[in-house]
């Protein structure tokens, strides 16, 4: 399902390279032009995050931020201003407001910005399993362990955010820096060399069920088969 913005934007220019932009990304974007239409929008839409330009004919960012907030404590609100002062970000973010990106912006940064903000809501919206069972195997993920029958073994953590991750993605194609960035925080080339020694660790924690396997995707990561 595509994710569905609302922009509150009332340069004409701006907002129609802005929305041409994030549309050919694949968003759906409402566009208001002024704080009348945006309150209109809030009251009568559901978004999964929320671009406000501060300065606004009629009703400023400041105070859509509010009313929003009240309606919803979850969505993403990006504010997009030229006001670089300190005093203006604080009051924003006091209101609830999860970022500033100060004009001129790139459209790069700007779907960066969305994109890390929509992930992040997707994953507190979106509750993870702690247990799971792979196929002759149980996993509790928060004890780190991994039983077969009445073998148990404790994995380290990095060994449990692994599994748990590819857990999540069986059956399909991981690619290798998706699940460097996920489980070490960044995707750089010795980390990967540990990737590998991790996978093995697991494919040998696993080896007593043969219909699991974790299968090498050449140039590209892994599958992870249950």
């Amino acid at each position: 399902m595509r994710a569905h913005l609302l922009y509150v934007e009332d340069d004409e220019s701006l907002s129609f390279v802005t929305r041409d932009h994030l549309e050919l990304q694949g968003y759906q974007v409402t566009h208001c032009p002024d704080g009348g239409s945006a309150r209109t929008a809030i009251e009568s839409g559901q978004y999964d995050l929320c671009l406000l330009d501060v300065m606004l004919p009629e009703t400023d960012g400041f105070t859509l931020a509010k009313e929003i907030r009240k309606k919803n404590t979850e969505v993403p609100i990006l504010f997009l201003t030229a006001r670089s002062l300190k005093e203006d970000r604080l009051h924003g973010l006091r209101l609830g407001a999860d970022d500033y990106i100060t004009k001129p912006f790139s459209i790069e940064e700007l779907i960066l910005k969305i994109e890390v903000f929509l992930r992040r809501s997707r994953a507190v919206s979106t509750p993870v399993p702690q247990e799971y069972t792979i196929g002759a195997y149980a996993f509790n993920y928060p004890n780190l362990e991994l039983k077969h029958g009445a073998d148990v073994r404790r994995l380290t953590q990095k060994e449990a955010d692994l599994l748990q991750y590819l857990i999540r993605h069986k059956n399909q194609v991981i690619k290798r820096g998706d699940i460097l960035e996920e489980v070490w925080g960044e995707n750089d080339y010795f980390l990967g060399r540990s990737l590998d020694v991790f996978i093995s660790r697991l494919r040998k924690y696993l080896k007593e069920d043969a219909s699991i396997k974790v299968e090498n995707v050449h140039g590209v990561g892994f599958c992870f088969h249950v």
